[in-house]
């Protein structure tokens, strides 16, 4: 696990090392072990290792036989064992043991072909010398983040978007586009990101990059079919897949351990591991408190576990760091306590496991339809839905808009989910946040043209539209918000997180579960619960899923908290982005209690934090912040 960052740019070495040098020390924290560089007067590359597999030979560039292929790779592979005996076989010479060089003698044998033969979580670039060409990839699921940037005469490229501010040529410009669709998704939702010209190679493709052209490439997709599979069956193939992800990804050098939560995803995952050490983090105040019930799984299973409570304090406190370490917006309040956790864990170890990506794979939320708890309108609503599709959507289009009980659960369950379901998160209406945008900032993608272009590559596939709820979310919530925390939060700490559930294998067992299995008897993720129970106590396979609570409502009502974030909002440069007199209201009527708007007033505060850190502070880590005075301290 690494941090990797680079450029193509005709320049003398001298030159290029000090510049990659410096993009490379920005991101030390993904990296401390050691750093490698590679000029040759037309690529840079630049590497920082956090050292997991092959402790003495990993460090990178790594090069093949002829040195004529370079690469730095950010990431894990989990069957490199078996492909570097087949690529001896066929006569390649390895001068190390690491995951790294076998995906580099994998791209010389294969071409781009060893992207179907790699099981792992990776963004990497390999340089041809003779060609100048660069290849690049990144993981069928998003898992770790890859940025690039072209104009000016230089692509660079680099695992943080903070690597490429330190290039003398990068200009920094804020995104007006990215503003109004993060104000309702609460993530950045479009591909370039609130960087101007900066852009995420998207989950499942590589590129090439020749000549200043630049060509992407889609190499692997999620795919979701209708099965007649038994119960019994489904959850066999379930536990024999879980059970094989999570032996593939122990492999390591060093300790792995594993973060434990009150959840059904995380237990499933440390039950199965059993690893030395398990870590959890919680609130201090009661119901926001879920170590509590974490410590008392681990001890039913005889597993070690370490953990903590943190407060407001040290929230509001470390808020600007967690901003600066994200790269981008993010008002996802769990950022806040995953930051915290993976500190915790990064005190004994570099490695954890966690049980991120099986709320996406196997319908984990209650907003693919789970909007009732009255069994009337539950049976009533799975007798329509078995209506043909026109008849089903005109019911739907009856349903919209009235409010009687269990209309939202009925629309849900009925409406096409191209027009009743945009993911995870909806914070502000769009007409909504376009009435509190300045007019500068409100020409951006509608929230629908940002949904289609995933919908439509399942328009006709003939799946059940929970199947096609899952697969937005898979390509929009879970790279651009989940993942992109869960990278970003761990490595702040020099922390490897892996993610069992999100393995191709897993995948293949995750598409074909009936549609009839995945929510059920009022439960999401049925057939996931019931493979998970072959390993948990009942109350731990079937609790209510709760996220990470945080506990910003009682924050945004707290004097002391509040006036930190009306000092932000009272701040000069607010007014370029939105009606300041609307927002000051929006967060006193909150804070008197006369609505409840937590949730839209921490998106907009983290947008604003962000922004001081990266725009006004011009990108510097940021000092600790007291929550005394609001004023900066050592």
């Amino acid at each position: 696990m690494c941090g990797i960052a680079g450029f193509i740019q005709d320049l003398d070495s001298d030159s290029q090392r000090k510049i990659v040098t410096d993009m490379t020390d920005v991101i030390a924290h993904r990296g401390p072990d050691s750093a490698g560089v590679f000029t040759d007067g037309h690529a840079a590359l630049g590497f920082r290792r956090l050292g997991i597999i092959d402790l003495d030979g990993g460090n990178q560039p790594i090069f093949n036989e002829d040195d004529s292929l370079a690469i730095t790779f950010n990431g894990e592979m989990y069957n490199y064992r078996p492909l570097r005996d087949q690529l001896i076989g066929l006569g390649h010479t390895f001068t190390t043991h690491s995951d790294t060089e076998v995906v580099l003698h994998g791209y010389e044998q294969w071409g781009a072909e060893v992207l179907h033969r790699i099981r792992g979580m990776f963004a990497f670039v390999i340089w041809d010398t003779k060609a100048h060409a660069l290849f690049g990839a990144r993981d069928p699921f998003g898992i770790k983040p890859f940025y690039y940037a072209h104009g000016n005469g230089v692509f660079m490229y680099a695992s943080e978007i903070k690597s490429m501010l330190q290039h003398p040529q990068f200009v920094k410009e804020l995104n007006p586009q990215a503003l109004r669709p993060y104000l309702t998704f609460q993530y950045p939702a479009i591909e370039e990101t609130f960087f101007k010209g900066v852009f995420k190679l998207k989950e499942g493709h590589y590129f090439t990059y020749v000549d200043g052209n630049m060509e992407i490439s889609r190499y692997y997709d999620s795919e979701f079919i209708e099965t007649q599979q038994t119960l019994e069956q489904t959850v066999e193939e379930i536990d024999s897949a879980v059970l094989d992800s999570v032996q593939a990804q122990k492999i390591a050098d060093v300790e792995v351990g594993s973060f434990l939560s009150s959840g059904v995803d995380s237990s499933y995952v440390a039950a199965v591991t059993r690893p030395e050490h398990t870590y959890s983090i919680g609130f201090s105040g009661g119901r926001f408190d879920e170590s509590v019930q974490a410590r008392e799984l681990a001890q039913s299973l005889k597993l070690n576990n370490v953990s903590e409570s943190i407060d407001g304090d040290k929230a509001f406190r470390y808020f600007p760091q967690i901003l600066w370490h994200l790269d981008e917006p993010d008002s996802n309040p769990s950022c806040v306590p995953l930051f915290f956790l993976s500190e915790l864990a990064s005190r004994d170890l570099r490695v954890v496991l966690s049980g991120e990506g099986a709320d996406e794979l196997f319908a984990g939320y209650i907003d693919y339809g789970v909007h009732t708890k009255t069994k009337f309108i539950m049976r009533t609503t799975r007798l329509l839905q078995r209506l043909p599709k026109k008849l089903r959507h005109r019911i739907a289009d009856m349903v919209r808009g009235r409010s009687f009980p269990g209309s939202k659960h009925m629309y849900a369950n009925l409406a096409p989910a191209e027009r009743c379901f945009i993911g995870q998160a909806k914070i502000f209406d769009e007409a909504e946040a376009e009435s509190l945008l300045q007019a500068d900032f409100r020409d951006a993608p509608s929230v629908q043209e940002i949904v289609d272009q995933s919908y439509e590559q399942v328009r006709g596939s003939g799946i059940s539209e929970l199947k096609k709820k899952q697969y937005l979310d898979i390509h929009q919530w879970m790279p651009g918000d989940i993942l992109l925390k869960a990278d970003k939060m761990t490595m702040a700490h020099s922390l490897e997180l892996r993610v069992p559930f999100l393995d191709k294998e897993l995948m293949k067992v995750a598409g074909r579960v009936p549609t009839r299995y995945l929510i059920a008897n009022e439960h999401t993720k049925f057939a996931f619960r019931q493979a998970a129970a072959r390993h948990l106590p009942h109350v731990s396979s079937h609790r209510k899923k709760l996220g990470f609570p945080v506990p910003i409502r009682d924050w945004l009502r707290d004097k002391k908290f509040y006036a930190i974030v009306r000092s932000t909002f009272e701040q000069p440069y607010v007014s370029q982005f939105f009606d300041q007199t609307a927002l000051l209201k929006l967060l006193d009527e909150n804070y008197k209690g006369h609505i409840d708007g937590r949730r839209k007033i921490w998106t907009i505060f983290t947008f604003l934090t962000w922004y001081d850190v990266f725009f006004i502070h011009d990108g510097k880590k940021p000092e600790l912040v007291s929550t005394d005075n609001t004023k900066n301290t050592k």
